[in-house]
């Protein structure tokens, strides 16, 4: 009898284990309700005003929150600033990150606190998280709930940033790895690389891939051939790498599913863009979202509101910090 009290003990402690974790939800969209209850209104209407000065707002702000979660979670790190230039946002990686999404994220805060009940009550992360959705809702793209109640880190190193963000000349594989041990799924990897769809990148990104991609071919065979003496066009050799070239040469400035149907033709502009619709694993997923916008809107929502739980503090975790560029 003993060894069987012993078995329904465990089996209970188990149970209560199981339950804690399936109703254990850290974030939730009405965190602020009683501390901040309009703060959703506080920064759309400061994200609202900086898109209209300039669209790059919009992919400026969707990928720091990308580069901010992906590194240590989505705890603002990438917004400190170092006095010796050590902080994430000094990493070669982060270096191109657009200043506009910075300044995006210092706008709505000062929003928030310019609301005497919501000063320094709300993180500079759930800003961020926020600003996001609102960007691409902005640009065209879908309008989705937020999860909210991240605190902020206090720690942002350039040695946080090794190995933590994809990149533009990794295969499936490597894609694939990289989001799983982040808890994405393939299909999330697919649905947020349509991010893509708006924004830029630099010359020196994808060069290779139009001059000098392979001892037998000096254009990657992969690239739509017109598509590729376009962009020989727009990067010459020998002229600065940092010249910026559209993610999405049909619809530049607007959040849709324009992305999935340029793969389809052979113009997608990285590597990693690519290879999406030319592993077979992911060509199916590319060709449903070429096809159904609602599709990819219903994936890239499922997909950022995964990657917005990732690494996340909360409770007394972190801090809210009273400036977004520095810890307290």
């Amino acid at each position: 009898m003993g060894g069987c009290n012993r078995i329904i003990v465990l089996l209970s402690l188990l149970l209560v284990a199981a339950v804690a974790r399936s109703s254990a939800q850290p974030l939730r969209r009405n965190f602020y309700s009683q501390t901040c209850p309009n703060v959703e209104q506080l920064v759309r209407s400061a994200v609202s005003n900086k898109f209209q000065q300039t669209f790059v707002t919009a992919p400026a702000t969707l990928r720091l929150f990308f580069h901010d979660c992906l590194v240590r979670g989505c705890d603002a790190s990438v917004l400190i600033q170092s006095p010796n230039n050590k902080a994430e946002k000094d990493h070669p990686d982060d270096i191109s990150l657009a200043g506009d999404g910075f300044d995006t994220v210092v706008k709505a805060k000062a929003a928030v606190d310019s609301n005497p009940q919501c000063r320094n009550k709300v993180s500079c992360a759930d800003i961020l998280a926020l600003a996001t959705r609102d960007v691409v809702n902005l640009a065209g793209g879908p309008f989705y709930n937020v999860e909210l109640g991240r605190r902020d880190g206090r720690i942002s190193t350039i040695a946080s940033v090794q190995r933590h963000l994809p990149h533009p000349e990794n295969n499936l594989d490597q894609l694939t790895s990289f989001f799983t041990s982040n808890g994405l799924s393939q299909t999330d990897l697919v649905a947020l690389s349509g991010a893509h769809t708006i924004g830029f990148s630099h010359c020196g990104k994808f060069s290779n891939r139009i001059y000098n991609f392979s001892p037998r071919n000096r254009i990657d065979p992969s690239l739509n051939l017109q598509y590729a003496f376009q962009l020989r066009q727009m990067c010459p050799l020998k002229v600065d790498p940092r010249i910026a070239i559209n993610m999405d040469p049909v619809t530049p400035q607007k959040f849709d599913n324009q992305y999935f149907k340029n793969l389809q033709q052979g113009k997608g502009l990285f590597t990693s863009d690519q290879v999406l619709f030319t592993d077979p694993r992911t060509k199916s997923t590319v060709n449903l979202f070429a096809s159904n916008e609602a599709a990819f809107n219903n994936a890239f929502i499922n997909a950022i509101t995964k990657l917005g739980r990732v690494g996340v503090l909360t409770g007394n975790q972190g801090e809210i910090r009273i400036d977004c560029t520095r810890p307290n």
